[in-house]
């Protein structure tokens, strides 16, 4: 068994994006392959109202999957293929743009005004781009909850993990999304296939991932590690980019810490990306911006 080492830490940057929501973006647009088949990982966290109520009005997509959680608050969807919702906090919304589909996400607050969640983007292989569209709604109460006998809680969001399945199916690159909180000073080892691009975003709390690199100050080798204490603006909101390997190491501070742990196969095909069209090549790129000047964006059902 070989620990991953931690190939990049990275801070998730302040971003403007739909009708003026303010978020924060952990990773997106430009050389993604080291995160491969994942294109943009959103995190949407705030607690002003005026900077997320204009939420993201109509728009189109093609060639991805869009995937959001709701941690705090709700997010409204509405879509061209009929579909109507309202995702709440532990709620998942699971989306397959497949040929096109043009929807709309609005977030409402909480009672307090709070709005959290994450939108993820997973790119779709070549021979699915252009595969019927297909919308998945999943609720708290059908996401499984494993606690480890140390207290570590995962909820499993989607792929298998200690023996549970999650409830998001058939999905193209095969992912494996998990909410993951390990209690204060636990030590914990989370398995990871080595063939799969793997990364943690932490959230809550802080923690040490085991081999990190530079700009969390521990040692490449592994003996020590856990006694070297990062930099406190390198906990939350950071981005945790693993390299090759079968298990993750973290080290939960006293607070404890609480990450998303996403991995998925790499597709290895090429990308052809403007906006929230997610392509191969720049001809089929051009073609699905034609179509929607056009008005035949949207296909019918084969």
């Amino acid at each position: 068994m070989s620990i991953r080492p931690v190939k990049r830490l990275i801070q998730s940057k302040p971003t403007l994006e739909g009708a003026g929501v303010h978020l924060r973006r952990a990773f997106g647009f430009g050389n993604t392959s080291e995160f491969d088949p994942f294109l943009l990982l959103d995190d949407f966290r705030n607690d002003v109202p005026d900077d997320y109520l204009a939420g993201f009005p109509w728009h189109p997509h093609r060639g991805i999957e869009t995937i959001t959680y709701v941690l705090a608050g709700e997010v409204e969807h509405s879509d061209s293929m009929g579909n109507e919702g309202s995702i709440a906090a532990g709620d998942v919304q699971w989306m397959t743009a497949g040929r096109g589909i043009i929807h709309q996400e609005m977030p409402k607050g909480d009672a307090a005004g709070r709005m959290h969640g994450f939108q993820l983007w997973a790119n779709l292989p070549a021979s699915l781009k252009m595969t019927e569209p297909r919308y998945q709604e999943v609720k708290e109460a059908e996401i499984p909850q494993i606690t480890d006998d140390d207290g570590t809680t995962v909820r499993l969001v989607c792929g298998k993990f200690w023996g549970k399945t999650g409830p998001v199916d058939g999905i193209a690159a095969d992912p494996i999304y998990l909410d993951v909180t390990v209690p204060p000073g636990r030590r914990k080892i989370l398995p990871v296939e080595t063939t799969r691009h793997a990364f943690a975003y932490v959230f809550g709390g802080s923690g040490k991932f085991c081999n990190a690199s530079g700009p969390l100050s521990v040692p490449t080798e592994p003996v020590g590690w856990a006694d070297v204490k990062p930099p406190t603006d390198a906990a939350n909101r950071s981005l945790v980019l693993f390299d090759r390997g079968d298990e993750v190491m973290v080290q939960a501070e006293e607070e404890g810490v609480r990450f998303l742990l996403v991995s998925g196969k790499p597709l290895e095909e090429p990308v052809a990306w403007y906006g929230p069209i997610v392509m191969n090549t720049q001809e089929q790129l051009r073609q699905a911006f034609s179509e929607l000047d056009k008005g035949t964006f949207l296909k019918s059902e084969k």
